[in-house]
């Protein structure tokens, strides 16, 4: 599960506000260090804390029939340690007694020092002084170029600062809050009789050229609507509502998939599906999605032929979740290095269960196999 990623700022797109928000944050940050070595110290150090305020989440849901909804999740950030620092330091230095000194200073410090030393002074001794260091450093580094695994431990993931039990106690309240209203979506669903998929792939796997295809093809069969998650912009929603199908479309912001609230508060968008289909096209990644149930009947993971036949194996969560696999883009086999039968067997060994579909949505060859199993959904 993705507990540190930046989900979490949904909008449903088309909705307008009638309200404001607005916020205003400065960071200052300045650190100015003069050295003017004459020789007699004045020191002045002016530091200004801002503690920042707890972390808050603040929930906005806004509803308008026929319009898109947008809701918002704003997060504030936690305190910082150190905020708007100005530290201008002066040093002065007088001795009454003349020297003549060649200053090699280095500084290795998380600001940067510039130290003019211009020293013009007369001895009347004299100092030799012959440093012989002798440094023999011999390192002899047996560098073996071992992998590096983070997701072995009870969570799955690994979190700077965060031990193990507390990743699994957040993925716990996290998703047992979302698999309540994935729970009250699949009770809409069913009592509507629809069936519901939840489309998953990485992005660029062809799944909006392959719905728009289907959707056409299904045009005076049966009634179907869409929900579309992306991070942003609404270009695949319009290219399903150029189809004639509505459609709704989620900009989940930093957000790296859909969840159940979102997808309830879409399905509240869209006319009454009886009987009908409703596709939700999720937001294209092979990782988060995998975790977050939406409501729907299945998961159906589309791999196209670009992506190379280990896909399964390197993201086994999402094969291992989905009922189908659709391997799509068939029509580029002759151009591409990519093994049908091995990326067959990579699913299977990760889900002995998944059913595996062919198509090209360009051509059209293997799309009777994908519509079949949609009626028999």
């Amino acid at each position: 599960m993705c507990s540190v990623c930046g989900c979490g700022q949904a909008r449903i797109a088309g909705h307008e506000h009638d309200h404001e928000h607005h916020h205003e944050h400065e960071h200052h940050h300045e650190h100015g260090h003069e050295h003017d070595h004459h020789h007699s110290h004045d020191a002045h150090h002016h530091h200004d804390h801002e503690q920042g305020a707890p972390r808050t989440l603040i929930i906005h849901h806004h509803y308008h029939h026929q319009g898109d909804v947008h809701h918002h999740y704003h997060g504030v950030r936690a305190p910082r340690s150190h905020e708007g620092h100005e530290q201008p330091h002066e040093h002065r230095h007088d001795h009454p007694h003349d020297h003549h000194h060649d200053h090699a200073h280095s500084h290795d410090h998380g600001h940067s020092h510039a130290h003019p030393h211009d020293h013009s002074h007369d001895h009347d001794h004299h100092h030799d002084h012959d440093h012989d260091h002798d440094h023999d450093h011999d390192h002899d580094h047996d560098h073996q170029q071992g992998d590096l695994h983070y997701g072995k431990g009870e969570a799955g993931l690994s979190v700077p600062g965060m031990g193990q039990r507390q990743l699994i106690a957040i993925e716990m309240d996290v998703l047992a809050k979302n698999n309540a209203l994935a729970a009250h979506n699949r009770e809409h669903f069913t009592a509507a009789d629809q069936l519901v998929l939840n489309l998953v792939s990485s992005p660029g796997s062809g799944k909006t050229t392959l719905l728009c295809e289907t959707l056409r093809q299904l045009a005076d069969k049966r009634p179907c609507a869409v929900i579309e998650g992306d991070q942003q912009t609404s270009a695949d929603a319009d290219r399903i509502r150029a189809t004639g199908v509505p459609a709704v479309q989620i900009n989940t912001g930093k957000g790296c998939h859909l969840d159940a609230k979102m997808v309830h508060d879409a399905c509240h968008q869209l006319p009454a599906n009886q009987g009908g289909i409703l596709f939700i096209e999720n937001v294209g990644n092979l990782v988060c999605p995998a975790s977050f149930d939406l409501g729907e009947k299945y998961k159906v993971a589309i791999l196209s032929v670009t992506e190379g036949e280990e896909k399964p194996l390197k993201y086994p969560d999402m094969f291992a979740a989905a009922q189908l696999m659709v391997i799509n883009k068939i029509d580029l086999l002759p151009y591409v290095s990519f093994d049908v039968a091995r990326c067959i067997e990579n699913a299977k060994r990760i889900n002995p269960y998944i059913q595996v579909i062919q198509v090209s949505a360009t051509t059209g060859e293997g799309m009777d196999a994908w519509l079949n199993w949609l009626a028999s959904a």
